[in-house]
């Protein structure tokens, strides 16, 4: 990424959603399973990293299990495992108290180790140009609704619509504010290829050995 375009990235925080239960993986933490020799998270953190002011990994249970990756894991502020808005919540409220000077979270899922490597700039854009307090991905015709830039400030009413109001929906929580979406193409592959199943990972192998996908901005 060239100078002129991190000079028009405000400081962001960077999470890394890995809260899932992981049930069509045979219950394994998927962002630990091998891909191409190293875990799954690794490859999402080497083109987050750069992007972003710090970096979190959102994660319940024993956080020793990540205890050789270099940021702070942190476990969902909400009980029961409600899903990814409780990571985005989560990282909108560490963030408030740990980088009171950062006024955007960009969070990605641990399962998504080829995401653009200028994500968090072109949410920005997307923001920028609509208007929109909130960007999405987008590859495609499919919105990934946890691929997202969320303003701190909004935290509040995030916590309001997860624990007093029951939303466990990304796409329902958005329809109260609105959404700008930063779209890539799906070739040579989609940088939003999640792996959920035992094929996926067979795929992402082949995926992480192509060199074009691997050089893609």
């Amino acid at each position: 990424m060239s100078a002129h375009g991190i000079s028009l990235r405000p400081p962001t925080l960077g999470v890394i959603l890995a809260g899932g239960l992981s049930r069509r993986m045979g219950g394994d933490d998927k962002a630990l399973l091998p891909l191409a020799g190293r875990p799954l998270v690794e490859h999402v953190a080497e083109r987050l990293v750069p992007q972003c002011e710090s970096v979190i990994l959102n994660a319940n249970g024993d956080p020793s299990r990540f205890k050789g990756l270099p940021f702070a894991v942190v476990p969902d502020s909400v009980p029961d495992h409600p899903g990814p808005l409780a990571g985005i919540l989560t990282a909108l409220e560490w963030s408030a108290v740990n980088r009171p000077n950062i006024a955007w979270v960009v969070s990605v899922a641990a399962d998504t180790p080829f995401i653009p490597r200028d994500l968090v700039l072109r949410l920005h854009e997307a923001c920028n140009e609509t208007g929109k307090p909130i960007a999405c991905g987008a590859s495609g015709s499919q919105v990934h609704f946890a691929v997202g830039l969320w303003p701190v400030p909004l935290r509040h009413d995030l916590r309001q619509a997860l624990v007093s109001q029951g939303t466990r929906s990304i796409r329902d929580w958005l329809r109260r504010h609105g959404h700008a979406e930063a779209s890539w193409p799906v070739e040579p592959a989609d940088p939003f290829f999640n792996i959920n199943t035992p094929e996926d990972l067979r795929h992402a192998e082949i995926l992480a050995g192509r060199r074009g996908l691997n050089d893609r901005a």
